[in-house]
């Protein structure tokens, strides 16, 4: 199955390792400075690639090509949905 993680990128949930919601992610004591490290680290390796086009609201971890994250404007719950009628056969 592929996911479309906004305007014109799609990925093959195979490839999917995480999809983590920003706001929890980056909001709380000790998660927000691994968080923000990781972030820091993957746009450091030229490893993020941002498709939300606006206020980005998730970023999807893959490991295809490489270990990359894709910054989204499509929500967690989204995604998450989106997965889950594939799943069910819809």
């Amino acid at each position: 199955m592929y996911l479309h993680l906004g305007q014109d990128f799609i990925v093959n949930t195979r490839d999917v390792i995480g999809v983590f919601d920003l706001d929890t992610a980056t909001d709380a004591g000790q998660k927000v400075k691994i968080t923000d490290e990781f972030l820091r680290h993957a746009q450091q390796e030229g490893a993020v690639v941002d498709v939300s086009g606006s206020m980005p609201k998730s970023f999807v971890l893959t490991d295809f090509p490489d270990d990359t994250v894709y910054i989204t404007q499509i929500s967690t719950a989204a995604i998450r949905n989106r997965a889950a009628k594939f799943d069910m056969g819809q």
